[in-house]
């Protein structure tokens, strides 16, 4: 194939078309690539020391170092394992560990449009080696990519793009803002440790007395999950098949693994536990009508006031949880760690109104989420609009 293969993306912005197709060059045509160097971690500061210059390793910044090798406009490509393609944009003065490839514009190249290519590229399928798979300079300086003649159009897909990601991180950091707000209304909602009744009430409830101190095994029963072997669940069945945190969901549509009825089932309103492996402290409140648990899990079982204020109550737990869980050589929570646990409760009605409360604030996050979803992905499918694609320029 010849370097100077033409070729145009499905979308231009109207200043730019008629104008010249991109012409294929490398990216060692296009940019200086040096791999990092190596520093001690006994050189590398914490982010509040001042006067240093930040340190980035394959997955972002590492901390701070008083020597930097490197200065101006940068992309960084994580080089081993899973941090290969990890692409970051340097700041003006920082230095690249070894786990980093420093990729730097040549004349005609616009650095922030370099980064958005580098990140649409998947770098990940160039990684070489066993035991370790790592990106390398000459691997990655022979990658073909396509380039507009004019740097006017670099810069505005650059500024298209630019725009977008300030978007996403806008969406992203009202996410988490929401997020910190819950967690400190919970702790507002609920008793601290060693009083009996929360800090915050709603007005109906300000006169009903203290909370009732009570053992959880005297408002839920705990249901064990039990092991499947795998010709025991497949992708078809009569209930789902939940082994562990990462099957979480209430959506039938994304039900991965079924199985058929068995005695140790989740009932709706139940809320899943992760007692066993990863994730320990995890929870879920199921709206399932059935779900078969593996060993990794348990479902509490409401017997006295709102399921959903169990629910609740067993997410301002999960620290201790995860605590407790870490403590074994193999993570997990007795049933003992869940049915004794000692806290004080409210009466059904303030239950109810705690949990909705909480529920709506849930709910409001999660569109929020999904919004900051759909965002990603418009920025995803736009770039593969303004670009040619990977597979036609490697062709």
């Amino acid at each position: 194939m010849s370097n100077r293969t033409l070729f145009v993306p499905k979308l231009r912005f109207p200043e730019f078309e008629g104008a010249s197709r991109w012409e294929i060059r490398t990216l060692g045509l296009i940019s200086l690539m040096q791999a990092g160097k190596f520093v001690p971690a006994a050189e590398i500061q914490d982010r509040y020391t001042l006067g240093l210059f930040p340190c980035y390793g394959g997955n972002g910044l590492r901390g701070y170092t008083a020597t930097f090798t490197h200065s101006g406009k940068y992309s960084l490509i994580g080089r081993q394992g899973a941090l290969c393609g990890n692409v970051k944009q340097g700041t003006d003065q920082f230095h690249a560990t070894e786990h980093a490839i420093v990729v730097t514009p040549k004349d005609g190249v616009i650095g922030d449009w370099l980064y958005f290519v580098l990140d649409l590229m998947n770098l990940n399928r160039f990684a070489t080696g066993q035991a370790q798979p790592g990106l390398s300079v000459d691997v990655l300086e022979k990658l073909p990519i396509a380039v507009p003649s004019k740097e006017k159009e670099q810069q505005k897909i650059a500024d298209c793009l630019s725009s977008l990601d300030e978007l996403i991180a806008a969406q992203a950091r009202k996410v988490d803002a929401l997020k910190i707000h819950k967690k400190g209304l919970m702790q507002q909602l609920f008793p601290r440790e060693g009083e009996t009744q929360p800090r915050l009430r709603f007005r109906e409830f300000r006169d009903v007395g203290e909370w009732v101190p009570k053992r959880l095994s005297k408002v839920i029963d705990l249901i064990s999950g039990v092991h499947l072997s795998p010709d025991e669940y497949s992708t078809t069945g009569e209930v789902p098949y939940f082994s562990g945190p990462s099957d979480f969901t209430n959506d039938l549509q994304n039900v991965k693994k079924w199985t058929n009825r068995s005695t140790n089932v989740s009932q709706a309103e139940d809320t899943l536990i992760t007692v066993k492996g990863s994730g320990v402290g995890e929870i879920s409140y199921s709206m399932l009508p059935e779900v078969a648990m593996g060993r990794q899990l348990m479902a509490v079982r409401t017997k006295q006031g709102s399921s959903q204020f169990i629910f609740q109550f067993l997410l301002t737990k999960r620290s201790r949880f995860e605590d407790l869980g870490s403590g074994n050589l193999i993570p997990g929570l007795s049933r003992a760690a869940i049915l004794d646990l000692e806290a004080h409760f409210p009466s059904t009605p303030e239950q109810e109104r705690i949990a909705n409360c909480l529920n709506t604030l849930d709910d409001f996050i999660k569109a929020q989420t999904q919004e900051l979803e759909t965002l990603k992905t418009h920025k995803k499918g736009l770039m593969q609009q303004l670009f040619p694609s990977s597979e036609a320029v490697e062709a």
